[in-house]
């Protein structure tokens, strides 16, 4: 339970993070190219990198709070995407290069797939 609420309270914080870095960028960069997303999933595949470094070099085992709030909660609330980052990073550390190479391309392809997939169904089968 206690994991549950730091999550969650982690979570809340990186929702409202996001909604904030998007509206600013959203009001400073304006076009056809979707920005605000490319900033907050760059910016949090970063935050991603430094506190999981952070905490595997500077904290002990037993601060697994740390990372369920901060990693898993407020970056995973700010943008999914620093997860998706570190584990096709993972991927590539530990030798898997190929299978790295495959998850980022058939998560990127599946996913726009199934959203496409989601609005035929929603919008009553029409194109």
């Amino acid at each position: 339970m206690q994991a549950l609420l730091l999550v969650g309270a982690g979570g809340a914080l990186g929702a409202m993070a996001r909604y904030w870095v998007g509206t600013l960028v959203g009001h400073a960069y304006r076009g056809p190219f979707p920005y605000a997303t490319f900033m907050v999933n760059i910016l949090g595949s970063l935050i991603m990198g430094l506190v999981v470094g952070y905490l595997a070099r500077f904290t002990p085992a037993g601060q697994g709070w740390l990372r369920l709030f901060i990693a898993v909660g407020i970056l995973g609330g700010f943008t999914t995407f620093s997860s998706f980052s570190l584990e096709a990073a993972l991927l590539i550390e530990r030798g898997n290069l190929g299978l790295s190479f495959v998850y980022v391309l058939s998560s990127v392809v599946a996913g726009v797939i199934a959203l496409f997939i989601g609005l035929f169904v929603m919008r009553g089968g029409a194109a």
